[in-house]
């Protein structure tokens, strides 16, 4: 059984409790994939300390030559990439193609950071006065904690990491329990491509001693955390209270329109991928269809369709659908199937664990499609992350984009037509971050912002593309007499 060690000071080291916890394959919770450090307050508080002592250096280290350290961490993550996407696949349960996907994304994002460092600076700007020089300089905010979910165990710290490092922070990273094994690999590459001792330090642990410990400690500055919306909610509560810059990404219930002008086998297309793609574990994942009830029993035809049409089982066979990555969130699923039928939804496909012999051990459940839901039901307004949608019927525009925002979340939302009007109208109408266009909701460009609105996000600052670096960084005026 490989076992894995805290990322300390530039050392690899165990937890002083001395205690480990195990992460198993999804896919047959028989095979342990990695025992890691069960750490305490203590070992939080020792890399907390490391990262202020190595923070001076860090952020006198000029930009570019911490954007090649990036460069380097990037080529050595993307040579691995095969058997770190295997490493994913085995310890979260996502499907290979997607999970060399995500690793593909992670190594993007460290190389289009190390090009970054290069416009890193300020601004010239033209003063009031005679003789004098204004200028804005950007600076880092000093030493920031990074908390993270699995359900993107590389993309996600690595989207945080690389602009905090590239902009001069030190940083202490607490991957989430349930997948934290490709986090090390991201770890190791920057180790190997010559970050500096104390710049990064990564420690795995409950979230109760190592995430409050950053989240409360003097000496973190900002916070930025991916996860549920209860767990973020206090997090950014106690964040705020010790003064930090807080970024939360939190929960989604994201729709997608269907208007009668759509091809409808593409938008069933669209929704499946969007709904069933990664599981259903995603933020973005589509769990509202919302669909104009002139094409309305049509869509639903080929939607259960493509459901059945997807195949299920472990991860690294090549199916399209993988396990829930624990036994909780699968149950947790079953019991919105269950909430959705007591309710009246139909249910028209899905919504049972699958009986073949490959899905005897592992946390599988079939893709599943609820029809006849009403935007009341529990299964339309709470956040289900697991491979169900529900299909909602609407008698216009209106009343799809008025449903579209009858929710708490306001992460990702799509629309489907062939009507330029509606799209553009749907881009202006609808309370999301994310708005698309005869997409699916989920995936993101590396270089553009990313956050939700209302219960999605504390709607601070975006993460991705120029607006991580803004997060990670403050500015200094500086008025020049000479």
């Amino acid at each position: 059984m490989p076992a894995f060690d805290n990322y300390c000071n530039g050392q690899w080291t165990d937890s002083e409790s001395g205690e480990t916890f195990e992460v198993r394959n999804p896919a047959d919770p028989t095979e342990v994939v990695g025992e890691f450090p069960k750490s305490t307050a203590a070992d939080t508080e020792a890399a907390i300390e490391a990262a202020v002592a190595a923070q001076e250096e860090w952020a006198e280290t000029p930009a570019p030559e911490r954007g090649a350290i990036l460069r380097r961490a990037a080529s050595r993550l993307e040579e691995q990439a095969e058997a770190t996407a295997e490493m994913l696949s085995r310890e979260e349960g996502k499907a290979l193609a997607e999970a060399s996907g995500e690793v593909a994304r992670a190594v993007g994002i460290l190389y289009y950071y190390a090009e970054k460092a290069l416009d890193l600076g300020g601004t010239i700007k033209s003063s009031s006065s005679t003789d004098t020089r204004l200028e804005t300089r950007v600076e880092p905010l000093g030493t920031v904690g990074l908390i993270t979910p699995w359900n993107y165990p590389i993309a996600i710290p690595t989207w945080k990491l690389a602009p905090a490092l590239v902009t001069g922070n030190t940083v202490v990273l607490k991957p989430a329990s349930q997948a934290p094994i490709v986090a090390h690999q991201v770890a190791k590459c920057l180790d190997e491509a010559g970050l500096p001792d104390g710049v990064l330090n990564l420690i795995t642990g409950p979230g109760s001693e190592v995430g409050q410990t950053l989240t409360m400690s003097d000496d973190v500055d900002a916070i930025s955390f991916t996860g549920s919306t209860v767990v973020g909610q206090h997090v950014g509560e106690t964040a705020a209270v010790e003064g930090k810059r807080v970024q939360l990404e939190m929960g989604g219930k994201n729709p997608t329109v269907v208007m009668p002008s759509a091809d409808v086998d593409t938008a069933a297309e669209i929704v499946s991928a969007g709904a069933f793609g990664g599981t259903g574990q995603a933020c973005t994942a589509t769990s509202r269809a919302i669909v104009h009830e002139d094409i309305y029993d049509e869509f639903v035809n080929e939607l259960v369709a493509a459901a059945e049409d997807l195949s299920i089982g472990p991860a690294l066979d090549g199916y399209d659908v993988g396990p829930h990555v624990s036994e909780s969130e699968l149950e947790g699923t079953l019991d919105y199937i269950e909430v959705g039928e007591a309710e009246g939804a139909t249910l028209e496909t899905g919504g049972s664990v699958p009986t073949e012999a490959r899905h005897e051990s592992g946390y599988f459940v079939e893709p599943t499609v609820f029809s006849d839901v009403d935007t009341d039901m529990r299964i339309a307004q709470e956040e289900i992350f697991g491979p169900v949608v529900g299909v909602i019927p609407v008698s216009s525009y209106d009343e799809a984009v008025e449903l579209a925002n009858d929710t708490r979340y306001g992460l990702s939302a799509s629309i489907v037509t062939e009507n330029l009007s509606e799209a553009q109208q749907f881009v202006d109408d609808v309370e999301a971050g994310v708005v698309k266009v005869n997409e699916k909701t989920t995936g993101l460009e590396l270089h553009v912002p990313f956050g939700g609105m209302k219960a999605s996000s504390n709607e601070t600052y975006r993460e991705q593309g120029d607006a991580g670096i803004d997060f990670f960084t403050t500015s200094k005026t500086v008025y020049l007499n000479y």
